[in-house]
């Protein structure tokens, strides 16, 4: 699980490469619950979270630098 202050401290090319690499963690757990393969399937709803939570303060920061 990846906490807000964790994502915080990270710039905005930090975030970019953090919701790529959850978005890929996701697509994998996506994989793994199709094949059956999945025995915790609360772990997607987290990995869902985790994504936002991420994109949630990415957009923050962006918002926050000036455009150019």
């Amino acid at each position: 699980m990846t906490k807000a202050a964790e994502l915080r401290t990270k710039d905005v090319a930090g975030l970019t490469s953090e919701v790529k690499a959850l978005q890929k963690a996701h697509f994998g757990l996506r994989m793994q619950k199709a094949t059956q393969q999945l025995n915790n399937t609360a772990t997607l709803r987290s990995a869902r979270r985790d994504i936002a939570r991420a994109k949630t303060i990415l957009g923050e920061k962006q918002a926050a630098t000036p455009a150019k």
